[in-house]
């Protein structure tokens, strides 16, 4: 069976890693996507015409046309968990099986989350801005973790872990997830209005979906103390950035760190990055070995079911699955 990986050579260095492409060579022939350009639906029409399954990164788009259009294809398997940019209705119509990674990157997430607290309140970035250059640079006062309260919206994998890495730190722990239920007695679960008004540390860690879209604007952001920091490692969708960037220019909270936004491959925005109370990270917050690995072992793991004709863990449409080996 022939494999294609759409992967571009960066996206196969940086998310796939020599490890799970051997891994995936062993079960099939690999057809390898060798353009820096990430494909688009025709391109991937092309590129899998002669491919059962299609290894899918973050970027490429399982559209409803390109299914119909490739009647030998059997599954497309995504190295990542959000599968939103992927038509399942389309897929599941034309037999084909579609599936997604696990979470491998909670404890990378987490991490940075930490560390992103550590930066807004110190200021590590800005005044090695200045540092770098040449500038005098002025001691602030800081704020320490131990004391303070996070408010943790979203109490899912990364949401409960870096809870625990909170209570040892010593923080106050609000937790606000109307869909969760946290049986924690020494995290206090609260309605979202509290949350933002009672934490100095707001750290957005919820599902993107309609529901949360723009979850955080005008509104909830006055509800946060001046001194507050709002955290985004979930996905740019759920921030209004217009809103965003007026609380950040009149300084009616004191910063704002970002992993994701609304650029391309839900980068942050360049006019919300550049702000100068505004530390951003390129969408990094699950690129380590560890973290990579899990996800595209995953894949391999799925691709070596599917050749044997058996669902994989992951599988979101298995009863609709048609076209199997």
């Amino acid at each position: 069976m022939k494999v294609l990986l759409a992967h571009t050579p960066e996206m196969r260095r940086n998310y796939y890693g020599d490890r799970s492409l051997n891994g995936l060579r062993a079960t099939a022939e690999v057809i390898l996507h060798e353009s820096d350009d990430t494909l688009d639906a025709a391109g991937l029409v092309r590129a899998a015409v002669d491919a059962d399954i299609i290894v899918a990164d973050r970027m490429t788009e399982g559209r409803g046309e390109i299914f119909a259009q490739l009647p030998r294809l059997r599954a497309f398997v995504r190295c990542a968990v959000d599968i939103r940019n992927v038509n399942v209705e389309s897929a599941s119509q034309a037999g084909v099986l579609v599936t997604r990674a696990g979470p491998g990157f909670v404890q990378a997430v987490a991490e940075l989350a930490v560390g992103f607290m550590v930066d807004l309140s110190r200021g590590v970035s800005r005044t090695t801005a200045d540092y770098h250059a040449g500038r005098k640079v002025e001691a602030r006062m800081g704020r320490q973790l131990a004391g303070s309260k996070i408010g943790i919206i979203g109490y899912g994998s990364i949401g409960r872990y870096l809870a625990e890495i909170a209570k040892v730190m010593r923080m106050e722990v609000l937790v606000a997830d109307p869909f969760a239920d946290v049986s924690d007695s020494a995290i206090r679960q609260v309605s979202l209005d509290e949350l933002l008004s009672a934490s100095d540390y707001v750290v957005c860690l919820a599902i993107a979906n309609e529901q949360t879209e723009n979850l955080i604007g005008e509104a909830a952001l006055a509800r946060m103390q001046t001194h507050a920091v709002f955290i985004n490692l979930s996905r740019g969708n759920l921030v209004d950035e217009a809103a965003l960037a007026r609380v950040l220019r009149e300084n009616r909270i004191a910063g704002v760190a970002m992993d994701v936004g609304r650029a391309p491959d839900q980068m942050p925005s360049l006019e919300l990055a550049k702000l100068p109370n505004v530390v951003a990270t390129p969408h990094i917050g699950g690129l380590t070995p560890q973290a990579i690995e899990y996800q595209s072992l995953e894949t391999v793991r799925q691709v070596e079911a599917i050749v044997k004709g058996e669902v994989p863990v992951g599988a979101v449409n298995a009863d609709r699955w048609t076209r199997r080996p």
